[in-house]
């Protein structure tokens, strides 16, 4: 009964609710207010959903910042009143230049009023909503500042520094302002503003500097109110990156903090992070100040924390302002050392270095994985510049630290003896979990296996290794002595020290340090290590100890794979025991052994396969004869595992007779079943639709897949023996499916049955794509494997049902295409890229065109496929009737044009491909191309250009557009692009521009046209991005898009792999730093 009038509230309340859109009457602030208050508070979805609409549609409405001011006044809501600066906010950033001269300067004088009027007495600090809204207005400010300073506001520096000097608590908004200008100039520009403009503001900030700088000094040499020097200290910490050095230490700023605010506990955390700030510059003139400030530091601190304090402990029991000082000082000390340390390495200062650097190792110790963070970048860099240093004998050198580069540098190391072996106790007892561990301790102190990959966990664990690395070449018998003595705490029978953690992290490290030593001290070292392991592991008792202990002999025998290689009876040991942790069903542990029996055969293979003395076979032959002994326990994917390792060893026999014999002998359970499947589909078809022979038949292709990727090529006379009858089993599924789907709908395929004969497909497909992946003759390939695929593949693919289109089938002719390249023309008497392309293109597109969100995986293996074409078959590709033509170029577009970012990347390559071929192609296939495709190609990369969804792809849109314009620009484009026009360069500009303004009504026609001619100007990539950058830039004043730092991701892109490749590099000179992902990527540079 009280469902009608609740239901005519609610529609009532909609229908008031816009009443806000009509700007042809004043603004109704009370409505308002209870529009705002409806979002934030009803329960109601569909009001909340109305109000929601409603001000978004107020906020972009072009006039909306006009009643901005009749809002702030009259409306005492917050939540209203901070809307109302949102929408002017909104206007300043994207309408600014639209407005009139005279609107403008009302805006600005409005605001400015507001805060003076606001933060003229103290009441606003003591509301939080009141500071939230003056921390608004003075955002608005500055984005007013960044729109008309200096060339419209040219005093704005000269009156905000004399309103400061005339009320102190004006004054500490005003440093506010300042601090968030610099930080929008110095910090945040690049993203925000164009070129120029950033280059103007910062000349201007620096050229007037002096007087904000005198007013800092003013307020830190007189002020009485502790709130306003903490906010200039804060103000000025922003200041000290940018400004000229001369502020800094030709005045009394830097005795100032450390002799007036560094004591003051009050101020002592600011004053800290300015003096960081500072350590992190470097002028040789003014080392003696830096000298000075470090032991004025160190002379404060040892009264305030003394060195024998236990940090770590005192942190725990600190409270938060006690805990952000010792954060502050591990930045400090991090800071200082990084760039000072050639200061501290004179022989006066060696006890003042140490002593700072025995503060940086108490520090470390703290539980804040941040602080350990910022603590463990420094011991990394430090141990690595010790180490070349060392390596080098002190010659000079460009320093990550600088480093000193005295006549004795070479004994630098000894300096800090007791500093690093502080250092290795903490890297030994905090070392983070390696990726390849799998058996964790759960939040419950229960032993379990992992589920999730911790990504922090292994970046530091990436990083601590490095350090440990080179802290084992300064000293190794100290490393040893270390993770020895650790070693026979846990193993003690009378010490009760055993602790899962301790022992972990221990284990760990050891791992972490495979190739730093010596061989014979690394041979020496091991075998204690691992007689101690396995010692542990036949005492301790208990399922999660057993777990534990497994858990890390797995783990350091994984990582010595050059000890293993040289000491078979060690080997055979190590793999003896993993076979019997394969049989232990405590979780993760199988998975373990598998894994670390996996590494050791890609390692270690060839001992495997060769007989050694006093043995009577190789160890190959004596897996093979028990392996269905030693797999019974393991889980269907785990048995995957341990075949693809058995797999690695198989491969490393050179005899080919032996290497087949060993084959057939590896895959003869899985053999004889297939034979056994084949035998019974022979005599009665529908056998094989049984889910029981469906589910072996997938199981045994699993294997074959996991074999043949680690066998490669040689795995050929395995395939050969079961490929047709493989292709036969695909044809019938096939068969077997599409007649299901059209006799019972689609709904069919999540049928069990059917959904396991689809798994049978696809691991046919994966089998065959793993062996062409690792061919080595393409010739046998094209002539052998190809012409039989045809069939029973491609015509199931273009016959069957929609539904039942494997996307795999994309994958695996992409894989063939880029495998045989350019012999992919010849293959098949020049005839396999069109019957590949007739049954594959237009079943795909029927597929993918519908919508942008069904089949993703189908659409991505097209465009992948169409890319492979476009580089290594392009005649043929487009050798094809017209409207097949338009149907390839119109799939590229859509393919750009995509929103997921993986399809428009792929769209974007196919497409610069097709123009690099077609710049070079003869003009009887050019000229109607050009024809035909350019301007419209021309349009949709300048859609996709300004479009906010394909912001990523900035650079490659730049590269098409230039491409494109050189074409013309050059006269490449003969044929005229309109009828009417001869001049294709007018042309382009008018039409080009033309579009332009059309779609941003803001922007002039000469500025346009500016941007369409400076495209065709002659211009090197970098300056063309810049040219095309500035004008997006431009365009962010009168669009919505407030985010346009992807469109430098392509230079930061390319700088980080610069960097990787150049990190990779020195790595690679260190022995044991290298892990094998690291070395395989070596390998492919």
């Amino acid at each position: 009964a009280s469902g009608g009038p609740a239901g005519g509230g609610t529609a009532g309340a909609m229908a008031g609710m816009e009443r806000l859109l009509d700007f042809g009457n004043p603004m109704d602030v009370p409505l308002l207010e209870q529009v705002v208050q409806t979002l934030q508070t009803t329960a109601d979805q569909n009001l909340r959903n109305q109000a929601n609409k409603v001000l978004t549609a107020l906020k972009e409405h072009d006039s909306a910042w006009q009643t901005a001011g009749t809002v702030l006044e009259q409306s005492n809501d917050h939540a209203t009143r901070f809307f109302a600066l949102t929408v002017l906010e909104d206007a300043i950033k994207f309408r600014w230049k639209a407005l009139p001269n005279e609107q403008r300067e009302g805006i600005r004088n409005y605001v400015v009023k507001k805060l003076i009027d606001i933060t003229s007495n103290d009441d606003y600090t003591r509301e939080a909503s009141k500071r939230t809204f003056v921390n608004k207005l003075n955002l608005i400010l500055v984005q007013i500042l960044k729109q008309e300073w200096p060339h419209n506001w040219p005093n704005f520096i000269p009156e905000i520094v004399d309103s400061s000097t005339k009320s102190e608590v004006l004054c500490e908004n005003n440093m506010n302002v300042l601090r968030l200008l610099s930080e929008e100039v110095f910090d945040y520009s690049k993203e925000e503003m164009i070129s120029d403009k950033v280059k103007m503001l910062k000349e201007q900030f620096n050229s007037e500097f002096r007087r904000i700088f005198d007013l800092c000094q003013l307020v830190l040499n007189s002020s009485q109110r502790p709130s306003l020097v903490i906010v200039t200290l804060r103000t000025l910490l922003r200041f000290l990156a940018w400004i000229p050095l001369g502020y800094i230490f030709e005045t009394d700023l830097v005795n100032q903090l450390l002799t007036k605010f560094l004591p003051n506990t009050t101020f002592r955390n600011d004053t800290l992070a300015c003096l960081t700030e500072i350590a992190g510059l470097k002028e040789a003139k003014y080392d003696m100040i830096f000298q000075n400030m470090f032991i004025t530091v160190m002379r404060i601190l040892s009264q305030q924390l003394p060195l024998e304090t236990d940090i770590p402990a005192e942190y725990d029991r600190a409270m938060e302002r006690e805990q952000d000082f010792i954060r502050g000082l591990s930045l400090f000390f991090v800071s200082f050392f990084s760039q000072h340390l050639d200061i501290l390495e004179q022989p006066e200062n060696h006890s003042g270095a140490v002593q700072g650097m025995m503060y940086l190792v108490s520090i470390s110790m703290v539980d804040d994985k941040e602080i350990f963070k910022i603590c463990l970048e420094f011991w990394s860099k430090f141990a690595k510049e010790l180490y070349d240093s060392d390596r080098l004998g002190g010659g000079g050198r460009t320093s990550l630290l600088n480093l000193g580069s005295n006549p004795g540098n070479f004994a630098r190391k000894n300096i800090y003896a007791s500093v690093l072996q502080r250092v290795r106790n903490v890297m030994i007892s905090r070392m983070a979990k390696p990726e390849e561990v799998l058996v964790v301790e759960d939040d419950d102190g229960s032993i379990v296996r992992e589920t999730t990959k911790d990504t922090d966990a292994i970046a530091q664990y990436k990083t601590m290794r490095d350090t440990l690395v080179y802290l084992t070449h300064l000293d190794p018998q100290n490393t040893e002595e270390i993770m020895l003595t650790k070693l026979t705490q846990q193993n003690s029978l009378t010490l009760d020290v055993f602790n899962w953690n301790d022992l972990n992290t221990l284990c760990w490290a050891i791992g972490s340090i495979s190739g730093a030593m010596t061989v014979s001290d690394e041979k020496r070292f091991l075998v204690i290590v691992i007689r101690d392991l396995l010692q542990l592991c036949e005492r301790k008792r208990g399922k999660d100890n057993k777990a534990v202990v497994a858990s890390n002999i797995m783990y350091v025998v994984g990582q010595y794979p050059r000890f293993l290689e040289q000491h078979w009876r060690f080997l055979k040991t190590v793999v003896h025991k993993l076979f019997e942790f394969m049989h232990e069903l405590h979780p993760g542990v199988q998975d373990m052994a598998c894994d670390t029996f996996l590494k050791i055969s890609q390692k270690c293979r060839r001992q495997f396969v060769f007989l050694h003395p006093t043995e009577t076979q190789p160890f190959i032959e004596e897996l093979l004869g028990t392996i269905l002994n030693t797999t019974r326990d393991l889980s269907p994917h785990q048995r995957l595992t341990f075949y693809e390792a058995v797999g690695h060893m198989v491969k490393e026999q050179e005899n080919e007779a032996v290497r087949n014999k060993l084959l057939a002998a590896l895959m003869q359970p899985a053999s004889t079943q297939w034979r056994q499947l084949m035998e019974q589909g022979s005599s009665s078809p529908q056998a094989l639709t049984e889910l029981t022979n469906i589910q072996r038949l997938a199981d045994i292709l699993r294997t074959n897949v996991r074999v043949c990727s680690s066998m490669g090529y040689t795995f050929r006379p395995q395939l050969q023996a079961i490929y047709l009858d493989m292709l036969h089993v695909y044809k019938f599924y096939g068969e077997q499916i599409s007649q299901q789907v059209r006799e019972s709908g689609p709904a069919i395929v999540q049928h069990k049955h059917i959904k396991v004969m689809r798994v049978v497909k696809v691991e046919i497909l994966r089998l065959i794509e793993t062996f062409v992946q690792d061919a080595q003759n393409n010739e046998d390939i094209a002539n052998n494997f190809c012409p039989v695929l045809i069939e029973p593949v491609l015509l199931d693919y273009e016959r069957g049902e929609p539904i039942t289109r494997q996307p795999e089938v994309l994958q695996l002719f992409t894989a063939i295409v880029n495998k045989l390249r350019t012999d992919s023309n010849l293959a098949m008497d020049g005839k396999f890229v069109h019957q590949m392309l007739g049954p594959l293109f237009n079943p795909t597109l029927e597929l993918i065109t519908k919508d942008f969100v069904e089949n993703p995986e189908h659409r991505v293996n097209f465009y992948k496929l169409l890319g492979a074409l476009a580089r290594y078959s392009f005649e043929q590709l487009f050798s094809v009737p017209p409207e097949t033509q338009k149907s390839v170029m119109d799939s590229i577009v859509w393919a750009f044009k995509h929103p997921d970012r993986t399809n428009s990347e792929l769209g974007l390559e196919i497409l610069e491909r097709v123009l690099q071929n077609v710049a070079n192609a003869p003009d009887t296939f050019a000229q109607p191309f050009y024809s035909k495709y350019y301007l419209s190609l021309v349009q949709d990369i300048l859609y996709v250009l300004t479009d906010r969804l394909h912001k990523s792809s900035f650079t490659m849109h730049t590269t098409i557009l230039q491409m494109l314009f050189t074409a013309v620009a050059q006269g490449r484009v003969k044929e005229p692009l309109n009828p009417s026009c001869a001049d294709n360069r007018a042309f382009l500009v008018q039409t080009v521009s033309t579009t332009i303004s059309e779609a941003f009504p803001n922007v002039s026609r000469a500025d346009a046209d500016g941007f369409v001619a400076g495209m065709l100007e002659p211009k090197d990539p970098a300056q063309f991005k810049t040219h095309v950058r500035d004008f997006l830039v431009r365009l962010r004043e009168f669009s919505g898009d407030q985010d346009l730092d992807q469109l430098y991701s392509k230079e930061r892109e390319e700088e980080r792999l610069r960097k990787q490749q150049q990190l990779l590099q020195e790595r690679a000179a260190v022995p044991g730093m290298l892990t094998q992902q690291e070395k395989d990527e070596m390998a492919d540079l």
